[in-house]
């Protein structure tokens, strides 16, 4: 047996493990929403705001851990969240909670700052997201991905939405994190870069290359898929 099937059962790829995560991903949205992301209704701001908080407790589920820790909620703001936007699944809660709460590190504390300071709805919903963008800022993919959205266009129109001060202030269309961390440099007094001119910088693609793709929920189910298809192959006798 070789190492990476003893750790999996799967074989060394890892695809089973993947398609284990793409299960419990989207097991959590359908427990949260009663449907799949693919299926989800956006059109007005309500079922949107479900949709954004459904994806990001989601994909948090799927990333292992503690869910309120990986996006970014303290245990009571969690069982609030849910209980006012997800009623239904109150069961989660204490699975999903930390014991105990996990401190902030400062990193996500100066962005969820950020955001905090350029609000512009009101609530509880506002304040959550806060918490839970600048979080799932710190892990390693475009912020749509690790959001759980369906594209950019998704996480633009949720900080339109909700911090405009700070949206609309990004009128070159720089990738979503790089803006946050140019915006508190100069919040600080401090410049980003030195080059004058965007175009001349030879970073200009970590600035603003393409972010376009599948979802994270959508690729871990593709995989899932792949790997019932890889694993049926293997089991069909040769003739």
């Amino acid at each position: 047996m070789t190492m990476g099937m003893a750790a999996n059962g799967h074989g060394e790829d890892g695809r089973g493990q993947r398609a284990d995560c793409a299960d419990v991903g989207m097991a959590a949205y359908r427990l949260l929403t009663g449907c799949d992301p693919a299926d989800a209704a956006t059109k007005d701001d309500a079922s949107f705001d479900r949709h954004v908080l459904a994806s990001i407790l989601a994909v948090a589920a799927m990333d292992g851990g503690v869910v309120a820790e990986r996006a970014g909620l303290a245990n009571n703001d969690l069982v609030k969240l849910i209980e006012q936007e997800f009623p239904a699944a109150a069961e989660v809660t204490a699975s999903w909670c930390a014991q105990p709460d996990k401190p902030e590190d400062d990193e996500t504390a100066m962005v969820r700052d950020l955001l905090l300071a350029n609000r512009s709805t009101e609530g509880e919903i506002s304040r959550w997201l806060s918490a839970m963008v600048a979080r799932r800022a710190m892990e390693p993919n475009h912020l749509w991905e690790d959001l759980g959205l369906r594209d950019r266009d998704e996480l633009t129109r949720l900080l339109d939405r909700h911090f405009g001060p700070i949206a609309c202030k990004n009128t070159k269309n720089m990738k979503w994190k790089r803006f946050f961390y140019r915006a508190m440099c100069e919040d600080d007094g401090f410049v980003m870069c030195s080059t004058p001119v965007c175009t001349q910088c030879a970073d200009f693609n970590r600035c603003y290359g393409d972010e376009s793709g599948e979802s994270r929920l959508a690729q871990r189910r593709r995989d899932a898929a792949l790997n019932e298809l890889a694993l049926g192959g293997a089991s069909t006798p040769s003739t």
